[in-house]
């Protein structure tokens, strides 16, 4: 029989890492009482140093600042891609237009 997976959410991850950061929790401690791995803890915890740190992660976010960043960076890339779809059809009209005047 297989182990089906967990997943947690991002508000578990950022609570259970706040008990090791700010609340003075052992990893071992906090791992034990919340029923996770001591592994999948140790990287919420660093995950959470990197974004305190004021370093956008490479995974979704925990804290409010850097998944706002997130949403902009997402908004950021769709703009700029609708901005480069938006060149390419002016441009092309623009050409249709020349020839049928000439």
């Amino acid at each position: 029989m297989t182990k089906k997976r967990r997943s947690f959410s991002t508000e578990f991850k950022f609570e259970a890492a706040c008990l090791v950061l700010d609340e003075g929790y052992s990893m071992v401690e906090a791992a034990r009482s919340l029923d996770v791995g001591e592994t999948a803890l140790r990287r919420w915890v660093d995950q959470l140093k990197i974004e305190r740190g004021g370093y956008a992660p490479s995974s979704t976010a925990m804290t409010s600042e850097q998944q706002r960043i997130q949403e902009l960076e997402k908004q950021v890339k769709r703009l700029e891609l609708e901005k480069t779809i938006l060149k390419k059809a002016t441009a092309l009209l623009m050409s249709d237009e020349i020839l049928r005047t000439r």
